[in-house]
Parts: structure tokens; C-alpha cells; sequence
């Protein structure tokens, strides 16, 4: 039988993207490997938000064609197959596939002929997901992705390039793959999309459905035990779904809701049009309707033309909004995109400089939340055992990493666990026999 392996790098879209391509491989006679050294077929399933992650992707592809037995077949899907193109042949000669993210499920086609180069990053539409097989048995944690591409056009970011225009899902198609991941095996789900809350689909009759809608009917599913959603635009934080962080208990008191800069200078630069009071104010409405929800968000330090004033503003939103987690990069310029061409790059030591700040900041925050859930029971989800095999890790509602000592092979998937220690990165905790 042959085999499959599958590398994924970046975000929650693309992990759900590796896990289709494994079942449809999977469907077609093949298997997981361990290991690139015994594939027949490697795939690199890619990301391209940052220039970091473009070359972290053709570092592998190096390690890979070294690697890998002579007659196996490899290449690169993604946003960087999307990004590079044919350039991706130049770079890798070797290369047998370059295959878009909306284009992957096109792989059987070089299957069947596994002389031909096979060259696919066309945008489409929502093709993919009616081509792709169901999955058999579903992870407890069902990634959804309700849309695909954004219409926001941030300066820095590269998506709208490589995912294109925002297009949502049918309401229908949505809620039929929640079902059969709830049958199947989920517990939690995760709705996706580059500009999740920003869903609308119209139906035949002209009913408009948006994200609360998906909430709403999926929270009655039984099976379903927990909800939430990434990634969300501040402006389409509506009020229809803030009350749902009311009224739908299984909506997990956690959101990731990026700012990217406290500066309103700087912000007007990367085209996110709110104010720093809408912001707050979105935060404050949410705290109100779920008085035990915390925020995490995103951070780009340095972006051209930032000044000291500009980066002190995102201090400063930072200690208001005391941000249990973020992601904190320093700015990093992409290809199609019009703050690549902006004058006033800041340097990479200055930017250094920044990012550490701001990062020692958010890890302070950090630690103190994981500290004050010290002696907190909480119901959390069990995601497998860690690398020791000596114990069992979990998912709290907030996301953190629980890490509880095995004390048998029966273990729940959701769990009360009482918290005993913590640190920046994790905490430790044991289970509560009920």
C-alpha cells in the first residue's frame, strides 16, 4: 500500500485543509506515513502570511529532495504554491505539484499520471468542498470553514492574493458537515474562515444567515459541547453575535479579536478602518454580555512608518485590554501586497527592539491569568497523550494547554480538571473524580 505524508505550517485553515487531503488520499487507497523517509508522496501544505513562513516552506522542500526515496513524488500546497507559482519549478526543479488552496483537491489527477508536472493556482470558488470525500471519523476538535478568501484588503496581508475575495459557504453545506463531524466523533467546533464573522449567506428565498445563525443551530446538536470561532474583524463583531456570548452556553468565554496596532495613524496605514473607541467599546459590550470572557490578538510590530508614539499606543492598548494571549510579529513585507512599496521600512533591529518589548509585556499578562486559575476547576477537552506518554494533555475554555498525570487508559474527552500549577506556556492539573 502506498504512502502519504503530509507537513502542515500555518493557521487553523490549514490544518483542516491536511486533514481533508489526508482523507482523500486516504480514499483512494493510500496511507499516512510516519516519516518522509518511507512516503511515496510528500506534501507540504503552506503558508504564506509571512515571509518567515514562505522560507521556513523551501528550507524543507531542500531538506525533503535530499531526504526522500528517488522515485517519490512531492511537492507544495497552500498559499506559497499560490504565491510562487510556476517560480516554485525554478526554485525546485524537481517539484512534481504546485496546487493552490483552492485547487488541492485536484491532487488525484497527478495520481493517475505521475510523469506530469501539475500546475493548479486558480482561485475558484467553493469547488473544493463539494469535490472532497466526508470524512469517515471526525477529530474531537471538527475544523469548519464557513468561507474562503477576505474583501477587507489589509496593506500588509497577502490572502485576498492567495485565497481570493470573500465568498461564503451555503448555510445548508455548513450545517450538513457540523452534523456529520458531531456523528462522527466532534465535540468541539470551530467554525473558520480569514474573516469568519464576517459570514452571509442568502438563500433561494432570500433569508439572510449570518455566523450567530451557524451558532445557534449548532449549539443544538447534543453531540456539539463546545463552540467558537477564528478569525474575527472588529467591525463585524456585531451585536446579534455578542448576545450569543450571552445566551449560548456552549460558546467558549474566549475570542480572538486582532487590533494589529494600537496606533490610529498606523492603523489608517494597514487600512483597518475603526477606532481605537469602537474597539474598546466591542470589548466592553462583550465583557458585559460574558462577564468571565477573555480576548487574545494580533500584533504587527514595525510596519512602515511606525514611530515611537505609534508603538507606545500599542502598549498602551495592551495593558487596557490585558490580553490573555496574542500573536506579536515583527512586520514583514509580502508580495502583492501596497505596504511592501510604502516608504519608511523600518529597520529589522528597531523593529527587534519592539517586538521583545511588546512580547515580555503579553507574556507578563499571560502568566498572571495562568496564575490566577490556580485551584479553578475547569471542564476541558482532552486532546491525547503529551511526547513522555506519562501524561495527558487537555484544552481548557480559554485554550490553555492543561498538562494532568495519566492515572489509567479510560479517559473522558471532556473533563473536570482542577488547576495545581501554572506558567507562561501551560498548566498543570488533576482530574476530578465526580
Amino acid at each position: 500500500m502506498k504512502k502519504f505524508f503530509i507537513q502542515t505550517f500555518g493557521c487553523q485553515m490549514n490544518v483542516y485543509d491536511g486533514q481533508r487531503i489526508a482523507a482523500m488520499l486516504e480514499s483512494h487507497g493510500w496511507t499516512a506515513a510516519p516519516n518522509v523517509d518511507t512516503a511515496d508522496l510528500i506534501i507540504l501544505n503552506t503558508c504564506a502570511v509571512r515571509e518567515k513562513a514562505t522560507n521556513k516552506v523551501y528550507s524543507a522542500l531542500g531538506r525533503i529532495r535530499r531526504a526522500k526515496k528517488p522515485d517519490t513524488l512531492f511537492g507544495i500546497v497552500g498559499c506559497v504554491a499560490r504565491e510562487s507559482g510556476a517560480d516554485a519549478f525554478k526554485r525546485i526543479p524537481d517539484l512534481n505539484f504546485v496546487l493552490g488552496p483552492q485547487s488541492y483537491h485536484k491532487l488525484p489527477q497527478l495520481l493517475d499520471n505521475p510523469d506530469a508536472k501539475l500546475l493548479n493556482i486558480d482561485l475558484g470558488g467553493l469547488e473544493k468542498f463539494d469535490a472532497l470525500p466526508k470524512m469517515v471519523r471526525s477529530p474531537a476538535v471538527a475544523y469548519i470553514p464557513i468561507q474562503e478568501g477576505c474583501d477587507h484588503c489589509c496593506t500588509y496581508c497577502i490572502v485576498p492574493y492567495t485565497r481570493g475575495r470573500e465568498i461564503s459557504r451555503p448555510f445548508d453545506d455548513v450545517m450538513a458537515d457540523t452534523l456529520h463531524a458531531a456523528n462522527t466523533g466532534a465535540v468541539e467546533i470551530c467554525f473558520l474562515g480569514q474573516n469568519v464573522n464576517g459570514y452571509k449567506y442568502t438563500d433561494a428565498n432570500g433569508k439572510l444567515y449570518r455566523l450567530s445563525d451557524l451558532i445557534r443551530a449548532t449549539a443544538a446538536i447534543d453531540a456539539v459541547k463546545r463552540i467558537r470561532f477564528t478569525s474575527s474583524y472588529p467591525t463585524e463583531m456585531t451585536d446579534d453575535l455578542i448576545e450569543q456570548f450571552k445566551t449560548e452556553e456552549k460558546l467558549l468565554p474566549f475570542l480572538n479579536l486582532p487590533i494589529q496596532s494600537g496606533s490610529p495613524d498606523v492603523l489608517t496605514r494597514m487600512n483597518r478602518p475603526y477606532s481605537l473607541d469602537l474597539y474598546i467599546d466591542i470589548v466592553d459590550k462583550l465583557k458585559a454580555a460574558r462577564p468571565d470572557i477573555q480576548i487574545s490578538s494580533d500584533f504587527i510590530v514595525g510596519f512602515p512608518g511606525e514611530t515611537d508614539a505609534d508603538f507606545d499606543q500599542t502598549m498602551d492598548i495592551a495593558r487596557r485590554v490585558r490580553y490573555i494571549n496574542s500573536y506579536s510579529f515583527k512586520y514583514s513585507p509580502r508580495p502583492h501586497t501596497a505596504a511592501a512599496l510604502m516608504r519608511d521600512q523600518i529597520p529589522e533591529q528597531i523593529k527587534s527592539v519592539r517586538l521583545a518589548r511588546l512580547d515580555g509585556f503579553l507574556n507578563e499578562i499571560q502568566r498572571e491569568f495562568n496564575q490566577g486559575c490556580v485551584d479553578r476547576v475547569m471542564e476541558c477537552l482532552f486532546e491525547g497523550p503529551d511526547k513522555t506518554g506519562q501524561n495527558l494533555v487537555f484544552r481548557t475554555p480559554y485554550m490553555q494547554q492543561v498538562i494532568v498525570p495519566k492515572t489509567g487508559d479510560d479517559v473522558p474527552t471532556l473533563a473536570r480538571i482542577k488547576i495545581t500549577a501554572a506558567n507562561k506556556a501551560s498548566l498543570r492539573g488533576e482530574l476530578i473524580n465526580d
